[in-house]
């Protein structure tokens, strides 16, 4: 079974930024949160990837083809940070486009999914919250049963009950080991619940792309002085990154389990998304 994305030494050039041999690569069957800080060249990559931007060089792989085919394009789902259709149209009159883009447009999934957002089909686009455009674009991206959902913000300007129900419907979307996601967002607390693969973008550089596994379940944050964090032997310790400040350290651990075996006084912490985030955006070298 062939990957669902794979992207290679993407490189594209604007005046002021610059993706830099982007790679990655995403299975079929997976969730892959895809993260950075803002500017960091997120949705860059990912309108590259759909072809809305040319590339300067590098090969991008979409559901095993290339984004220019259309039977290729109809199998992918996209969400932006907002909804772009004409503001004065009502929902179900926007509904009324998709047949004609998609063949298999569902009318009756589409329906199904405004009743479980409460989406009324007679309000227009121009009237409806930000939070009720993400969900209608959620929406409008399922409905024609996708194999790859790529998503920019999807939860952004949701409250935290209505984030959890659309976390639910990329969960049941995901229960076909056919489909893929690539998950781009700020809100990493979102990215810990599904995904399985973390990609970090920084200043249009991919800084790492593992299983979350990887990092999330066997890195672990040391607290210790920053005399203490000196003494350590950062190959042998395993230690990737470190931040000080006026109260001591934290040190990014490779395996919180192998250290605490040599060190069982050691105080280590869990990872979270947004502590790595913080570690190699702001962080140095250990």
């Amino acid at each position: 079974m062939q990957n669902a994305l794979e992207v290679h030494s993407l490189n594209k050039s604007f005046d002021r930024f610059a993706l830099k041999d982007v790679s990655f690569t995403l299975p079929r069957g997976a969730v892959m949160g895809f993260i950075g800080e803002n500017g960091a060249g997120k949705t860059t990559t990912i309108k590259a990837v759909l072809g809305l931007i040319r590339k300067d060089s590098g090969d991008i792989s979409v559901l095993g083809g290339s984004i220019e085919d259309a039977s290729i394009r109809a199998k992918i789902g996209v969400v932006f940070d907002d909804l772009h259709l004409h503001k004065t149209l009502r929902i179900r009159q926007a509904a009324k486009i998709f047949p004609h883009l998609y063949e298999d447009w569902d009318a009756d999934l589409f329906a199904e999914y405004l009743n479980r957002f409460n989406l009324d089909a007679e309000k227009k686009i121009k009237d409806l919250s930000r939070g009720m455009r993400m969900k209608l674009s959620i929406a409008l991206a399922l409905s024609h049963h996708p194999e790859l959902l790529i998503l920019d913000e999807p939860t952004s300007g949701l409250d935290p009950v209505v984030r959890d129900e659309v976390l639910e419907i990329f969960q049941d979307f995901m229960q076909d080991e056919n489909h893929a996601i690539l998950f781009s967002s700020h809100i990493t607390s979102d990215i810990d619940k599904i995904a399985d693969y973390l990609t970090f973008i920084h200043d249009g550089e991919i800084l790492f792309s593992v299983t979350t596994d990887e990092l999330l379940g066997e890195a672990g944050i040391l607290k210790c002085s920053a005399e203490e964090a000196d003494a350590l032997d950062a190959e042998r310790e395993g230690l990737l990154r470190i931040r000080k400040n006026q109260f001591g350290c934290e040190v990014l651990i490779r395996n919180k389990e192998q250290f605490r075996m040599r060190h069982p006084e050691a105080v280590i912490d869990s990872v979270t998304t947004e502590a790595l985030m913080l570690f190699y955006a702001r962080g140095e070298e250990a």
